[in-house]
């Protein structure tokens, strides 16, 4: 018997009821948990700041107000994402059928959540699972059990029954024990080097993931840009929760008519402070990014954030490839667009981009050609969050989506209703003829009026040979 094995059969229970009832009654307590979280601000605020030092107001902002938004999405538009779906235009071939496609839930959703936004990055998914009809096992973050536990509560007193939605250990050995359970489909925002590991095993045993992962993502300023704004843009983006965010700004390509300017404003923003991380082993990863950098001949301008300043166009710099929880930003100058999409393929983390630029249009080419999830023109971080609109990386930084209509399906599949009605069959004739099928092709795709009346006469034949038989 595997470890959360009782679990899990709780869990299994309860959604095989939970997923019966309409979806109206499923999401009355989202948006009970909607109040609820409101009225509660004040402890996941004092949670969260005990659990990884999150300022009170940066909490409210950045976890508490997108998780209320993603929760009256849901109330207001899941009924009708996962309605059934009538599906027409079918070729004559299926004359008589009549296609629904109908979302189901996948079961039994295993998650495993993060620390950095306590709130935010754990609450969407759960509220999207349970929306969906399905029951979810939550393994929180260990860096954060105090917020798990307000969270967990919110969500009972909310009213949903008890074992749909279970809180497992915020232990380190829970997270590989629950890739083993009985799920059905895991959720897991992490590391890359964690998801990798989650990947492999959930490939053997055939369980479908969405991964959200590490980012190390670039703004892209060009040389029409307002550069007060991009200066502004780059230092919140990297310091936003002290640099501990996957989306942070990590690395500046700047076009060179506007490199030293830029650097000076940006210079002119740089704060003295340090800030504690909850992970003192980013400190010491920061650390050995800057000795590098400095080895190649970067200078190292000290401050919130430290900035890399890559003047000379240094290759591969471990800072412009490796994912980094700390306050830590590189500018590079090119020459071209083409340098600069080159130079942003220097890292396989494809999580988030920015462009800073007065040319929408341009932005908007440039945007087609950057392999990300998600692209912000002009801003950073913040717009991602919108509740209608799906969130996830590519490459290194995972795979599948959260949030909107996209995070919804995800936590669904897809079941087709097939009715015919008559009983025309020509397939299940005994004596049924390959000149059905061939008249037919020809009748339907053929080349010219010519083509199309010769497989119409063999489509005929056919089915005569068939009844005649």
């Amino acid at each position: 018997m595997t470890r959360f094995s009782n679990e899990c059969a709780r869990a299994r229970a309860a959604q095989a009821a939970w997923s019966q009832r309409p979806i109206r009654e499923r999401l009355s307590p989202i948006r009970e948990f909607r109040y609820r979280l409101v009225e509660s601000a004040a402890a996941l605020c004092s949670a969260a700041q005990a659990d990884v030092k999150r300022s009170p107001d940066e909490l409210v902002a950045t976890d508490l107000v997108p998780t209320a938004s993603a929760a009256k999405f849901l109330e207001r538009r899941a009924a009708s994402i996962l309605a059934p779906r009538r599906v027409g235009d079918r070729p004559l071939w299926l004359w008589g059928c009549r296609d629904t496609v109908h979302r189901r839930p996948r079961g039994v959703v295993g998650l495993i959540g993060t620390w950095n936004y306590p709130v935010f990055l754990n609450a969407v998914p759960i509220l999207h699972a349970l929306a969906a009809g399905n029951a979810v096992l939550w393994k929180p973050s260990e860096l954060a059990p105090r917020s798990a536990e307000i969270l967990h509560e919110l969500f009972l007193h909310a009213d949903f029954p008890p074992d749909l939605i279970q809180r497992l250990p915020a232990t380190r050995d829970a997270g590989p024990a629950l890739v083993e359970s009985a799920i059905d489909f895991l959720h897991f925002t992490g590391s890359e080097p964690v998801g990798r590991a989650i990947a492999r095993r959930l490939g053997e045993r055939l369980i479908p993931s969405t991964l959200e992962l590490s980012g190390c993502d670039a703004m892209f300023v060009l040389k029409d840009a307002d550069l007060d704004l991009a200066a502004k843009l780059a230092r919140y983006g990297s310091t936003l929760n002290h640099g501990q965010t996957c989306m942070a700004v990590r690395r500046v390509l700047v076009a060179r008519p506007a490199f030293a300017a830029f650097l000076e404003r940006l210079r002119s923003l740089l704060s003295p402070d340090r800030p504690d991380l909850a992970m003192p082993g980013e400190a010491d990863h920061r650390e050995r990014l800057l000795a590098a950098a400095k080895a190649a001949g970067c200078e190292v301008i000290e401050g919130n954030p430290t900035v890399i300043v890559n003047a000379n166009g240094e290759r591969n710099l471990a800072a412009n490839r490796e994912a980094l929880f700390a306050p830590l930003l590189t500018v590079t100058p090119f020459d071209s667009l083409d340098e600069a999409l080159e130079r942003d393929g220097e890292t396989k983390l494809k999580l988030t981009a920015s462009i800073i630029t007065s040319d929408t249009e341009a932005a908007r080419i440039l945007a087609a050609r950057l392999p990300v999830g998600c692209i912000t023109i002009n801003d950073v971080i913040v717009p991602t969050a919108h509740p209608g609109t799906p969130f996830g990386g590519r490459g290194a930084s995972g795979w599948g989506s959260t949030q909107g209509m996209e995070g919804l399906l995800e936590m669904t599949v897809p079941q087709v209703i097939t009715n015919r009605s008559g009983k025309f069959r020509p397939h299940a004739e005994s004596g049924s003829s390959g000149d059905v099928p061939r008249g037919y092709l020809r009748l339907v795709h053929g080349r010219g009026f010519r083509e199309r009346w010769r497989g119409f006469r063999q489509l005929l034949a056919g089915l005569r040979a068939g009844r005649t038989s």
